[in-house]
Formats: structure tokens, C-alpha cells, sequence
């Protein structure tokens, strides 16, 4: 179970780490749509193979694998949010240190 735990970690990364990138490109790209609909079909087919890969017929190994996806959805959340002085910046506001 340990090691379906942990193949449910880079399926995470993956998926909402490509999200965060997607987010990120939006402003800069000539074509948002494309972008996104791309980006989610490619994440979503390579976490739905990742999921039934596991799955080997017992809904345990999905729950199990769902938690390291869920483990990692946290992780890049944490990573991804901006600095305060960062966002205040953007603000156009002057930092306070």
C-alpha cells in the first residue's frame, strides 16, 4: 500500500503542477483556449492511465493512491503560493520589511 501511496505523489505533481503552469502561461499565450483544453485533456489521460495502472481491479488501491494524489496537491499548493513581498509587489504597492 506504501508504494501505491507513493505513486499517487508525481501523478499529483503532475496534474496540478501542469495546472499551476497553465494558470501561469494564460496571460502570455495567443491562444488561452487551446492552452487549456490541451493542458487538461494531457493531464487528465495521464492521471486517469496512472489511476487505472493501480487500480488492478481493488478500489483500495485507488483510495490509497488518491491520498498520495491528494498529498501532493497540498505540497504544490504550499510551493506555488506567492511571497508576501511578492504579491505586494504586483500590487504596485511598496514592501514592508
Amino acid at each position: 500500500m506504501i508504494l501505491r501511496f507513493a505513486f499517487g505523489i508525481p501523478l499529483g505533481i503532475f496534474f496540478y503542477g501542469g495546472l499551476w503552469l497553465t494558470v501561469r502561461h494564460l496571460a502570455t499565450t495567443r491562444h488561452p483556449f487551446a492552452l487549456t483544453i490541451g493542458s487538461l485533456l494531457l493531464r487528465m489521460a495521464v492521471t486517469l492511465a496512472g489511476f487505472l495502472f493501480v487500480l488492478n481491479g481493488r478500489w483500495q488501491n485507488a483510495a490509497v493512491t488518491l491520498a498520495g494524489f491528494t498529498a501532493a496537491r497540498v505540497m504544490v499548493g504550499t510551493l506555488s503560493k506567492p511571497t508576501r513581498a511578492s504579491a505586494a509587489d504586483r500590487r504596485g504597492r511598496p514592501t514592508c520589511t
